[in-house]
């Protein structure tokens, strides 16, 4: 066993955490996490910090025996302060880069945190991969459903882990509820409904030049190449099909995941959606107003997004129902409601004083984020198991691609409930992938 350097342990233990691997290098479930090294320091590099990589850079600084190492990020103007932010927790400043691929031969760095925009997600993870790096991809983990396949293929063949920043999952009050949904304490559920309300103003793009301190080739990336416009970069472009993916997988994965999750369902059956972009004549593409709804065996759910138009539902911008035949539950952020279905609060759990705002796009909750982050290092170590491996985050995400799929051809969707794939339909099942700037193509 002293033959075993730290990287190859931390690779290893990942993967019997992740239930990847056991017995490699003489190691099992029951014996990693007593070798030496099992709770060495984890090194870390952060992509994308403009806005939600850097909340996460000084969640994941905060933890113990955690080295923040690099900050990666295409515009040099946004670097400083998170490397400052940085500084302030650790007392050691990360160093600065404009492309994360430069790094990736540094034999110390073991993963990658992921915040870049949708259309980075998947190939990032995959060049990491390639590189023996584990990734932490914030969602949704893919721009299309073959990307999400790939990164699972990925994660596979260069034995990494790769986990999705669906956060929810590690949250003990929330692994409490989905336990009660899957212990019939409701019943037999028969719908879900999950849901996402925000009051998003009108989009204005501008064609311009890009700015010096900003590197748009390598921002697109794997994308089709377009004109720079002010107006889109750091956040507008979710609203673009070229790098976005919409209000559905930019919030809504967080819903279907959790509904995904208390049902105990791998893919749908059927799926529909309608709506459009209603509020404002501007370079919006994607809806604004969507409702997606699946069908899987004996249950229907369905998904209602409202980018601009704010109203709460259940006293809340954002969340998720479940109807049994005895109760239903109100859940998805900080607590759970159980009533019977004559309207009478049976049972109320909440977390108390962490702080949940559903429409903040930097951080929902720092608190949640902690334990997320917390359970992606653990498992690295190998003194924890993932709560949401590639696997887990892929089958979430094509819920809700599959969505955008029916809106994007205007019809009902049939689909094969064992991998997600559409059946029949040969004009949506071109849209399973995309296409990519040339020489950008994903490859495992």
């Amino acid at each position: 066993m002293e033959k075993i350097s730290r990287r190859d342990f931390l690779k290893q233990a990942s993967l019997v955490s992740a239930g990847l691997m056991v017995g490699t290098m003489g190691l099992n479930a029951k014996s990693y996490s007593r070798v030496i090294g099992a709770n060495d320091r984890v090194h870390l590099g952060f992509i994308g910090v403009n806005g939600r990589g850097h909340s996460q850079a000084q969640v994941f600084a905060k933890l113990k025996n955690v080295d923040v190492d690099y900050i990666c990020d295409v515009d040099s103007t946004v670097i400083d302060k998170t490397i400052n932010a940085v500084e302030k927790i650790s007392g050691t400043a990360p160093k600065g880069v404009t492309d994360f691929r430069t790094i990736l031969s540094d034999k110390n760095l073991d993963a990658l945190v992921h915040s870049t925009p949708d259309h980075w997600h998947s190939p990032g993870a995959i060049i990491c991969a390639q590189a023996g790096k584990h990734s932490y991809v914030e969602k949704p983990l893919s721009h299309s459903p073959r990307e999400g396949e790939l990164v699972i293929e990925a994660m596979k063949k260069y034995n990494v882990l790769i986990q999705m920043g669906s956060q929810r999952r590690s949250f003990p009050l929330l692994q409490e509820a989905m336990t009660k949904l899957r212990n019939g304490e409701i019943g037999k559920i028969h719908m879900a409904k999950g849901w996402y309300a925000n009051n998003r103003g009108p989009l204005t793009l501008k064609p311009a030049t890009a700015p010096a301190t900003l590197d748009y080739e390598l921002w697109q990336g794997p994308a089709v190449r377009k004109p720079y416009m002010d107006g889109l970069i750091h956040y507008n472009w979710h609203w673009l099909w070229n790098w976005g993916t919409g209000e559905a997988l930019n919030n809504g994965t967080h819903e279907i995941d959790l509904i995904r999750w208390g049902l105990g369902i791998e893919f749908p059956s059927k799926v529909t959606s309608i709506g459009g972009r209603y509020t404002f004549d501007d370079a919006w593409e994607t809806p604004d107003t969507q409702i997606i709804s699946w069908e899987a065996p004996g249950v229907t759910i369905f998904w209602e997004g409202r980018s601009c138009s704010g109203a709460n539902v259940e006293k809340d911008s954002r969340g998720v129902i479940f109807y049994g035949d005895k109760a239903y539950m109100v859940t998805g952020n900080n607590d759970y409601k159980i009533y019977d279905n004559k309207n009478k609060l049976i049972e109320s759990k909440s977390s108390g004083t962490m702080a949940v705002e559903g429409q903040n796009t930097t951080s929902v909750s720092l608190d949640m984020d902690s334990l997320h982050a917390a359970n992606f290092v653990d498992a690295i170590r190998g003194t924890a198991k993932s709560t949401c491996t590639a696997e887990t985050g892929h089958a979430s995400t094509v819920w809700v691609q599959l969505g955008n799929i029916a809106q994007r051809v205007g019809r009902n969707l049939t689909i094969d409930p064992k991998n997600g794939h559409i059946i029949g339909d040969k004009e949506a099942q071109k849209l399973w992938t995309r296409d990519y700037a040339p020489g950008w193509e994903p490859k495992v």
